[in-house]
């Protein structure tokens, strides 16, 4: 809890340290963070495994997944997994049927997310287990943003640090937090999927198309998550020339 309120608190000081250097730095480093290392890497590739990769772009895109403030692979994977298997059920470790705040953020903060449960991961997640890399990239997930903190800093002073590190984790971490809470009561629902999962425009606006949820809980292993021509998808653009498994959207 002490380093999201600091996060949050950075975040706020940012804005007093604006200039467009920072800014645009920021907006570059929210799409390497969110849509490459979450929505690409984390989600699609490491939970799902909805496109075929080389070992060493999934290494880079999980190391850009650390730098979201949202732990290392292994966890992630696994809560993620059974997130599926009990979606809007007893097991849900986020359902906003145990109430909106809860799914949004509580459940980070005292629920199964607050220890890092090994018998889980590797009952849900053992190909994330057998990788090396993975494993040492979960338990030392912190390396890369402390590293990217202090190239910021040095390079741009505070302004790039807190902008860069503070303020775009923040926005990351409530866009994601999103898809959690407000996909799963706000939206429409394009398939009768046995969860509440909702498409939002608004969510997939700032998560890069995670916010296509309905889609998404309708077909998991696609790599494709806006389906329609209006559903923006940013981060199946950017995966598009991957190897991607055949999917039938009726």
């Amino acid at each position: 809890m002490s380093v999201f309120t600091a996060f949050h608190v950075g975040a706020v000081a940012a804005l007093f340290f604006f200039n467009w250097p920072a800014f645009f730095t920021t907006l570059a480093l929210h799409w390497i963070s969110l849509s490459l290392g979450i929505g690409i890497g984390y989600h699609r590739l490491l939970t799902h495994r909805s496109f075929a990769t080389p070992k060493g772009i999934e290494y880079f895109l999980a190391t850009c997944g650390t730098l979201a403030l949202q732990g290392g692979p292994m966890f992630w994977v696994a809560a993620h997994r059974v997130h599926h298997q009990f979606s809007d059920r007893d097991g849900d470790p986020h359902t906003p049927r145990d109430g909106k705040w809860w799914s949004h953020i509580i459940w980070m903060l005292v629920g199964d997310a607050t220890h890092s449960d090994i018998a889980r991961c590797s009952r849900y997640a053992p190909d994330i287990c057998r990788d090396r890399y993975l494993v040492w990239l979960s338990k030392y997930n912190y390396v890369p943003l402390i590293l990217l903190a202090a190239l910021l800093l040095a390079v741009g002073g505070l302004p790039f640090f807190l902008w860069g590190i503070f303020f775009r984790a923040t926005i990351g971490l409530h866009a994601t937090w999103m898809v959690n809470s407000l996909t799963h009561f706000w939206g429409t629902r394009r398939f009768a999927t046995r969860d509440d999962s909702r498409n939002n425009w608004f969510v997939a606006l700032f998560s890069f198309g995670e916010g296509w949820h309905n889609n998404h809980h309708a077909f998991p292993t696609s790599a494709r998550h806006g389906l329609a021509w209006y559903e923006m998808d940013v981060s199946w653009i950017a995966s598009v020339d991957a190897q991607i498994r055949p999917m039938r959207v009726t």
